[in-house]
């Protein structure tokens, strides 16, 4: 039985309820706390992370778990936990204050602040007690309520003044219109900041950053410039390589400590795998290259797999510990490798830089311990002959080892995963899963893509409106924007995937709600919470692509797809209103809006609209769609228009008069708002979205 119990025992958040026997007496958000906070006369200690944070478990085990310091922070303040994930909101706001007074950010993110919620300190990870410069909570905590005591109008004054900066930030200063000129100063930029020797952008911690990718792409078609394939291709193939990648259960690390990719921080996020297969799809999709293609399906294999809620959706992510340490369920020393795969074992060992004293440094010891990660020093095809082996041999051997080893780790004790499913990192998900399936002809893809999606219409609404978040029965917590954006760009791209007109519909219905409840009518742009939800200090509208693109990024372009889709012009109008919210940001460092900007590529265009008349399953109104979507051209969109079908001329009106030529699935092409001839071959199809 537990020692401690508090408040977080009836949550259903994974990471509060890691908290709910910690001695400290946490609350969860919400009026009960604040109003605890009042009558107690106390300041709030405001603790935010999420349950694959490896410092939040640091801290917790430190700290959190510590009866002398729950003491201290239950007698001096009112103490709130709040699980970013679930309340991204609350993180926004109070990720920007902690920015703005350190000038850095991250989790856990503590926050001191006022009973009526106003912040005057911040902060992210305290140990214990003060170390090698960073202040212990044994010493703050004392000197904070002795200043609440003391000098309590002087943190009252301060936090005002917080306060005052952070709204003042509230509506950024809008520009003009977003050309070509944004595109080629985010290439410069992307350019110089490029990792010639590693790929990437800058260096140590490394995060992969898809979106970065996507854009390149978007600036190779466009200009021809053979440097930025190239940023992309040493990109995503020296990740691949390296330890961030899982090379026997496949799917992606969340990113490197180191500049060469090798040392990853273990944890795996839904988000992380669903744009990362992006990229590499879309980069198979330009180069034909087998190893982009592989990735991708890789990446698909482990997210089903493991990541796979058996009703459809998708759980969000995988933690980095297990037993305590992080990494270990994943590396491996030399000993242990060779007595899984006995005499043939060298192959391996020569292959993934396995070492008797380890391949890596330890993060905070800097000493070799003596465990590995498994990572690809070498091309095969030079190994294979050092080995006197041919490349297909090696590949065959090294794959059987693989799988071995998988089995083996399958009994570790594995990391704890994140079960809650979470209405934005679906969308995202249910995008890469459809853009997969187009691009690598998966069926399987497609039905997975609708699993996940249909199960968050179905059972993540409330009168028609999206709800944030379900785990173990319950949903609950009020959509953002990314949960209609980044959904309504997943249910874009299901339908052009799959063709279920319903798809379309369900995004054209959340469109109109998120332009009702989240629309900026004074500046454009979208706020990230609903005009119905709690107000917090500020109202936030999400501009900078970070980890996950922005809100209004994903809304401009999914905007823009669906004007294009069902010719209504208001929608292309409300998209270049998002581009002239961010424009002078994005004007000014272009290359923390890239998703954003992948949305100018596609308004400044050549763009297409592709509208297949035909029956679906015949013969060659699928060799159409199949050679559509093998082709790399991101500035498209596509319908299908089958005879008889009345549900899709009242989604897309102009599709009415078109007909088959001949009894024969017909292609009818419009480029720059000019249409070509109908044609009834794949390939002539194609000639026509050449440019």
């Amino acid at each position: 039985m537990a020692k401690h119990t508090n408040r977080l025992v009836g949550e259903k958040s994974p990471y509060l309820l890691q908290h709910a026997h910690n001695p400290v007496d946490w609350h969860p958000w919400g009026e009960e706390a604040f109003r605890t906070a009042t009558e107690q006369d106390k300041p709030v200690f405001l603790s935010i992370g999420y349950s694959t944070c490896h410092w939040c478990h640091v801290m917790e085990r430190e700290s959190f778990e510590d009866d002398e310091v729950a003491k201290l922070l239950n007698e001096a303040f009112v103490c709130i936990k709040v699980d970013r994930e679930e309340r991204p909101d609350i993180d926004n706001v109070y990720m920007t204050v902690c920015q703005m007074m350190t000038g850095h950010g991250g989790w856990p993110l503590t926050v001191l602040m006022t009973p009526d919620k106003k912040p005057f300190f911040s902060g992210t990870y305290f140990p214990k007690s003060s170390l090698s410069g960073r202040m212990g909570l044994m010493e703050l905590v004392p000197k904070v309520q002795d200043l609440w005591r003391t000098r309590r109008e002087d943190l009252v004054q301060s936090a005002d003044k917080v306060t005052e900066a952070l709204r003042g930030l509230e509506r950024p200063a809008v520009g003009g219109e977003l050309g070509d000129s944004v595109l080629f100063k985010a290439e410069r930029q992307l350019s110089e900041r490029f990792d010639e020797a590693f790929g990437g952008f800058g260096g140590a911690p490394k995060f992969p950053t898809p979106h970065n990718l996507l854009l390149l792409l978007r600036m190779f078609r466009r200009t021809g410039n053979a440097r930025n394939l190239a940023m992309v291709e040493k990109t995503l193939t020296t990740m691949r390589r390296g330890g961030i990648y899982d090379h026997l259960g496949y799917g992606f690390h969340r990113y490197s400590t180191d500049q060469r990719w090798l040392l990853p921080h273990f944890e795996k996020m839904l988000y992380d795998q669903a744009q990362l297969l992006m990229a590499y799809v879309e980069a198979y999709q330009l180069t034909r290259k087998p190893i982009y293609k592989r990735t991708a399906q890789e990446i698909v294999e482990y997210v089903r797999r493991d990541l796979q809620h058996p009703d459809g959706p998708f759980y969000s992510a995988e933690d980095a510990d297990s037993e305590g340490e992080e990494g270990k369920f994943y590396v491996w020393s030399e000993k242990e490798i060779r007595s899984v795969l006995g005499k043939k074992a060298d192959p391996f060992i020569r292959a993934y830089d396995i070492l008797p004293e380890g391949n890596f440094l330890d993060e905070a010891t800097h000493r070799r311990t003596g465990a590995n990660v498994l990572h690809l020093q070498r091309p095969l095809d030079i190994l294979a002959k050092e080995l006197g082996m041919s490349e297909l041999e090696l590949e065959t051997t090294l794959a059987d080892q693989r799988r071995l080893l998988f089995h083996v780790r399958e009994r570790r004790v594995r990391p704890l995963r994140d079960d809650k499913v979470l209405t934005d990192w679906n969308g995202l998900m249910i995008a890469a899963l459809s853009m997969a399936a187009k691009a690598l002809d998966e069926e399987l893809f497609v039905r997975a893509a609708t699993a996940a999606a249909d199960f968050i219409l179905s059972r993540m609404r409330k009168d028609g409106r999206l709800l944030h978040r379900f785990r173990d029965g319950e949903v609950a917590i009020e959509a953002t924007l990314t949960d209609y954006a980044f959904l309504i760009w997943g249910l874009v791209e299901l339908y052009e995937a799959g063709l279920d007109s319903r798809h379309l519909e369900a995004a054209l219905d959340l469109t109109e709600i998120m332009n009702k409840q989240f629309w900026d009518p004074k500046d454009g742009g979208y706020y990230f919470t609903a005009e119905s939800a709690e107000q917090l200090l500020v109202r936030q509208k999400d501009l900078f692509d970070g980890a996950i693109p922005s809100g209004n990024s994903v809304a401009m372009h999914v905007l823009l797809k669906l004007s294009r889709l069902t010719g209504r012009p208001n929608l292309a109008n409300r998209a270049a209103a998002v581009a002239r919210s961010a424009a002078r940001q994005a004007t000014e460092h272009p290359v923390g809006f890239t998703q954003l900007l992948c949305g100018v590529d596609f308004s400044i265009g050549p763009s297409a609209e592709v509208v297949i008349v035909g029956k679906r399953n015949a013969p060659e109104t699928r060799a159409m769609l199949r050679k559509l979507h093998a082709s790399y051209i991101p500035n498209k969109v596509l319908l299908l228009r089958e005879e008889g079908d009345e549900r899709m001329p009242a989604l897309a009106p102009f599709t009415a008069e078109l007909v088959m030529q001949d009894g024969k699935a017909t292609a009818y092409v419009c480029r720059g708002f000019s249409c070509e001839l109908p044609v009834t071959e794949p390939q002539a199809m194609m000639e026509l979205l050449e440019y």
